[in-house]
């Protein structure tokens, strides 16, 4: 049977310190705050992207996203406003639409994770709507000869 060591060992100094004792010299975050942190992260790459296409494409529907996601994103981070995309160089519309409704996939994910309903479903809505501007998108045949 095991029997317990009753005896400090020999290559362990008194002074050498273990895992747990580093551990407690920064400190923690929480699973939810985690989650939170990474919500807020996904929303504001969300937004960013919106914000792309806002520029290439006005919408009153990207228009409404872009606010709705702001203030999740400000809600996620204790009131501040989130940095916004400035106009840039033109991009490929069908490509950011793919780009953002794999990162409203994410942050449905971890929204889900965390059960906060109001940015689920924000998450879900802009996957849909990315989902069907991305099918809408024309598409370019390839040839082959």
């Amino acid at each position: 049977m095991y029997e317990p060591v009753r005896a400090p060992s020999p290559s362990r100094s008194v002074h050498s310190t273990t895992a747990a004792d580093a551990s407690s010299d920064f400190p923690h975050r929480s699973r939810e705050e985690e989650l939170e942190i990474q919500l807020a992260g996904h929303l504001a790459a969300l937004l960013t992207v919106t914000d792309e296409l806002r520029d290439l494409t006005p919408s009153a529907d990207l228009d409404t996203a872009a606010e709705r996601l702001a203030a999740q994103v400000a809600r996620l981070r204790g009131g501040h406003s989130p940095l916004r995309a400035e106009p840039g160089a033109p991009r490929d519309s069908a490509a950011l639409h793919r780009r953002a409704h794999v990162l409203a996939g994410r942050a449905l994910v971890v929204a889900a994770s965390r059960a906060d309903t109001t940015a689920a479903i924000l998450a879900a809505e802009r996957m849909d709507a990315h989902a069907a501007a991305g099918a809408a998108e024309p598409k370019e045949l390839s040839s082959t000869a």
